[in-house]
């Protein structure tokens, strides 16, 4: 059931007069999401939801689907025509609406060009709601975090388990490959009842290099001398549980090459200042912007001459989705200025990658009490290359 006074609450907080939401043919998975719309029901014609900071919700809906938010409060205004609807949305002039775009945050910017026009044209003052979105949708409770940390533990267990596997193929002398360290990872998923968005990525050798590296079939076999990645994420099976996505990284070799430890403490020494500024700016009592964290994880790289080697952001958020709609750690990609607030869940894992083999070190974050915590306790965040 839609908590209106939680959207309100997210309006106010925001300083916004209200948040506007939109659908047509479900282009906005968001305004689907959040008002808990069906994906099956009809949205031939354009409606509107209309939730002002204090009072009363209202719906803007088309005749022939005037019952397309039945499952909604409000009063009602009907169109038929282009001008009625227009005149219905002059009603809304001269006030700041958040909507479902954003020049930076592609990710969240549903809302198309034509509809935005039609909005500017009838006197709304259109803002991003990134922001509300966080708010509303990304931070978590006590309750949610027990259920984040519950997924991280199980995914630190997981990783200990497939890389046993990883030795024991070594010492042995079995062949093993990407997809059977792929398949085990899936199986202790499925055992475990978590779920996934889709299957892990196991990278061995230069296909490290790959951040999104994807194999069919059994993959490339693991051979000595590799370095094997390993990135994962699942969250309990439960309505509204929250994901935990981590990578580790070793070598199928007895001993790690001393460039590679060498790149790979650079990731950590990275990793470890993210938190370390994010944990300064709260005891100052200033709440940190995700680009800002990621701007400080991208000095420490390139200040240690691996610059040449960043291809993606330091972080994402993390909520119901693997990829969430929280403040992302990211300063080039889509930069995201939203604040880490109370509550904000994210991943932070740098990475570099050259042609021989890349390598990224990936820990989940979340803001309680004033105070960046790791999740996963009492499991370790890998400070060390593994080897066989």
């Amino acid at each position: 059931m839609l908590e209106i006074d939680s959207l309100q609450k997210a309006i106010r907080s925001e300083g916004v007069d209200g948040w506007l939401f939109c659908n047509f043919r479900h282009r906005d998975k968001l305004s689907d999401e959040i008002l808990n719309i069906s994906v099956d029901s009809s949205n031939s014609r354009y409606w509107f939801y209309v939730v002002p900071a204090q009072g009363e919700p209202r719906k803007i809906l088309h005749h022939v689907e005037p019952n397309a938010l039945d499952t909604l409060p409000g009063d009602i205004t009907y169109y038929v025509s282009r001008q009625e609807l227009i005149t219905a949305l002059k009603t809304l002039a001269g006030l700041s609406w958040g909507v479902h775009f954003s020049e930076e945050l592609a990710a969240i910017s549903y809302l198309d060009a034509g509809i935005a026009a039609v909005l500017k044209n009838a006197g709304l003052n259109l803002v991003s709601a990134a922001s509300l979105i966080q708010r509303f949708k990304s931070l978590l409770d006590d309750e949610k975090i027990t259920s984040h940390e519950h997924a991280a533990a199980h995914l630190y267990q997981i990783v200990k388990l497939s890389w046993d596997l990883v030795q024991d193929a070594y010492k042995s002398g079995k062949e093993l490959f990407e997809g059977d360290i792929q398949l085990f990872i899936l199986d202790e998923i499925k055992r475990r009842g978590l779920l996934t968005e889709r299957e892990p990525i196991i990278a061995a050798g230069v296909n490290s290099g790959n951040p999104h590296y994807h194999f069919t079939g059994k993959g490339d076999k693991f051979n000595k001398g590799d370095l094997i990645l390993l990135d994962l994420w699942a969250k309990e099976s439960q309505e509204g549980a929250i994901f935990a996505d981590i990578s580790w990284a070793g070598f199928f070799a007895e001993n790690v090459p001393e460039e590679a430890e060498k790149r790979f403490q650079t990731l950590v020494n990275a990793r470890e200042e993210a938190i370390a500024y994010i944990n300064r700016e709260l005891e100052a009592g200033r709440i940190p912007q995700g680009a800002a964290v990621d701007k400080k994880t991208r000095e420490v790289i390139s200040s240690l001459g691996y610059s040449s080697g960043l291809k993606h952001r330091t972080g994402h958020g993390i909520d119901t989705e693997v990829h969430g709609s929280g403040a992302n750690i990211d300063s080039v990609e889509f930069p995201d200025m939203r604040l880490l607030l109370e509550g904000s869940c994210f991943s932070l894992e740098p990475g570099i990658y050259f042609p021989d083999y890349g390598m990224r070190t990936e820990v989940n974050v979340y803001i309680q009490n004033k105070k960046a915590n790791i999740s996963g306790s009492p499991y370790e965040r890998q400070f060390k290359l593994m080897h066989c």
